[in-house]
């Protein structure tokens, strides 16, 4: 594997413990495995210090996470246009690596891929504004390797990202019900700090404000992209605000608030509209069927892949330059979960 004998000798250790290392084996003790990423965190991310960028016909896949529905669906889309282009995939799940996004990249450039696709990568969760947050992505770029993010745009760098357009989602959620009365809409949103988190709020504002209602601060709750955030923001807004419809921030988040609904009696759309965000499959199949706004996840992936193979490709003339973001249009999807606001 190239770049593997360098490290060792930088880590003073053998170059199968250092494979140990990048392939996360067992045997490895801890004391060992910190000297051998410290050894990685020295070097170079360019094909000169790991090897990568080499003809190998892989590309890495680089993903938060495999329990939210919409990640699986991207990496399968993902691999779908990789193999039609004539490349192998390796797929990342950086969440469970129980190691930083920057470890997990050095050991995937290690492994010789040519080029990358983050997926919501590690920036978008950092707070507006916070330069040494996209410090390692700016070496990444000046080492010459190529990649690509898929709802991750980071400003100044020469980056492709891939984006699916999410203040336009909060807006297109929050104009439909609206449109079937409801002033008083909730936000149940992601972390504060989260890109995808800020955009929609910023819709969900615009369209409440373009109708002559009030977006104030005490409408939206905070959670984890995850069920039981969703639960518990709804259970935050209920106890206060009583909205009579909430948009989400995510299917997983707004799977949560029906759950939260149900607990308390609440009958959905009847007392309470929800909507989601994704369309991820178990969408159209709970109870009730879960109105959102659609990812056009196949369109995203398959522009994602061209982009990097046109940058992979040995005779591309690719010159750095400000990053560039294409955008996709979302897709409002009714179900049942939506509805005309309560009778007083």
């Amino acid at each position: 594997m190239p770049g593997l004998a360098e490290i060792a000798k930088i880590a003073g250790v053998s170059v199968s413990t250092v494979s140990r290392v990048i392939n996360r084996r067992a045997g490895v003790n801890e004391e060992t495995r910190q000297r051998v990423l410290a050894a990685l965190s020295d070097l170079p991310y360019s094909p000169r210090g790991l090897g990568a960028l080499q003809r190998t016909g892989v590309i890495g896949l680089l993903l938060p996470e495999l329990s939210n529905p919409v990640f699986p669906a991207f990496a399968e889309a993902l691999e779908t246009r990789a193999a039609a282009a004539g490349y192998s995939s390796l797929l990342c799940n950086t969440r469970s690596a129980g190691m930083r996004e920057e470890e997990y990249v050095r050991m995937v450039l290690a492994r010789g891929v040519e080029g990358m696709i983050f997926v919501s990568p590690a920036i978008t969760n950092s707070p507006p504004g916070e330069a040494p947050a996209a410090a390692y992505y700016t070496r990444l770029v000046a080492d010459g390797v190529r990649m690509v993010f898929i709802n991750g745009a980071v400003p100044a760098l020469d980056v492709a990202d891939i984006a699916v357009d999410e203040q336009l989602a909060g807006y297109l959620a929050t104009s439909h019900l609206i449109e079937l009365g409801h002033t008083r809409i909730g936000f149940v949103s992601g972390p504060a700090r989260a890109l995808p988190s800020r955009l929609k709020r910023a819709g969900w504002a615009a369209a409440l404000e373009e109708n002559g209602h009030p977006a104030p601060p005490e409408l939206v709750a905070h959670g984890p992209f995850e069920p039981e955030g969703g639960a518990a923001a709804l259970g935050q807004l209920l106890d206060t605000v009583t909205p009579t419809a909430v948009i989400c921030s995510s299917d997983q988040m707004a799977i949560g608030a029906l759950r939260e609904a149900a607990r308390r009696g609440l009958c959905v759309p009847a007392q309470l509209s929800v909507v989601g965000f994704d369309d991820i499959p178990f969408a159209a199949h709970s109870t009730p069927a879960l109105t959102t706004v659609a990812q056009p996840i196949s369109e995203m992936s398959a522009a994602a892949v061209d982009e990097l193979v046109q940058r992979l490709a040995p005779d591309s003339r690719h010159e750095p330059s400000a990053s560039h973001t294409r955008l996709f249009r979302p897709r409002l999807v009714v179900r049942e979960s939506s509805g005309p606001i309560p009778r007083a």
